[in-house]
């Protein structure tokens, strides 16, 4: 049988916690012979982690992470990803919209040879806006990913732990494990699982983070926003040339210019602001060049269970 490493990264769900352990306790056994659960506690601001140690006390296969300052919901993987002992490692939320139960239906899909293999929603329990943001952050992931498959992403994943050799070194801020599990892999695929709705809490991510998200992806993994400013660019240039050909055209036919004010200040105010986007796209580059410059860690690890001074279990 397989060994199997849990990574779950973890904000204010102390509330959850308890019942995903147990029904992981369930599901573990059935399906490896080795496992642990990885618990990335992301610096909440209710009682998460003690929580967490009384899991690490309960169950000798359950470790926890403390990060210093929150990180993010990605950064808190990577540094899972990072600690995970076994040849598969299986992500998922602390909510219990992903069921673990579950587990077995990606297992089967990755022993057919692939690399990755998302835990696709039959249907997301999210509101409009957040479910639009969702696919706002999908299509720049596909960008981001050259993957087609990019569609079909969600944070219950499995996949196996030498991928993470592709990115051991990687230390940017700014993390997106679904790209940089394309550095070390081809072969990806997605099953349909049930998506059940959040029943404590609610989620972390608004409207405005998801966008958020999908611009970091967007400019910290990918060149389309330059090639789409210089497509514009090369757009406005035509116009402002056909502009051009009307007002001598005009000159010459009718010996006249073209009057008014508004016309010229609406073709000033046009490639202004055309000028202004095109910088902006610019500055976020340089600014992500910043943030690299300064080798900002993606995050810093506070405590540990499975250390003896933090009255955590033992992973032996």
């Amino acid at each position: 049988m397989r060994s199997i490493s849990v990574v779950v990264p973890v904000y204010n769900s102390a509330a959850s916690l308890p019942e995903l352990a147990a029904r992981l306790a369930t599901v573990l056994p059935a399906v490896s012979e080795r496992y642990e659960l990885i618990l990335v506690e992301d610096d909440s601001r209710d009682r998460s982690w003690d929580v967490i140690r009384e899991l690490a006390e309960q169950y000798p296969w359950v470790r926890g992470l403390k990060l210093m300052r929150n990180s993010g919901q990605h950064n808190a993987l990577l540094c899972g990803i990072r600690e995970a002992r076994y040849p598969v490692i299986v992500t998922l939320d602390d909510d219990l919209q992903h069921p673990p139960e579950e587990i077995p239906t990606l297992l089967a899909k990755l022993d057919e040879g692939y690399d990755v293999v998302y835990g696709t929603p039959q249907r997301e329990q999210h509101g409009l806006w957040r479910d639009l943001a969702s696919r706002i952050t999908k299509l720049a992931l596909q960008s981001a990913m050259g993957a087609e498959t990019a569609r079909q992403v969600s944070a219950f994943r499995a996949f196996r732990t030498r991928l993470r050799k592709a990115f051991e070194v990687y230390r940017g801020p700014f993390v997106s494990i679904d790209v940089l599990l394309t550095w070390g892999a081809t072969r990806f695929a997605a099953v349909p699982v049930p998506h059940y709705p959040r029943q404590v809490g609610k989620s972390n991510y608004t409207f405005r983070k998801l966008v958020i998200h999908a611009m970091n992806m967007a400019t910290g993994f990918s060149a389309v926003p330059l090639q789409l400013a210089s497509w514009i660019g090369f757009t406005f240039t035509l116009f402002g040339a056909l502009i051009l050909v009307y007002v001598l055209g005009r000159f010459v036919i009718e010996g006249g210019s073209v009057p008014g004010f508004p016309f010229l200040a609406s073709i000033i105010a046009i490639f202004s602001g055309v000028q202004l986007f095109v910088i902006g796209i610019f500055g976020e580059y340089l600014a992500r060049m910043h943030f690299r410059l300064m080798d900002r860690p993606a995050y810093t690890v506070a405590e540990d269970t499975a250390a003896p001074d933090n009255n955590g279990a033992s992973l032996e």
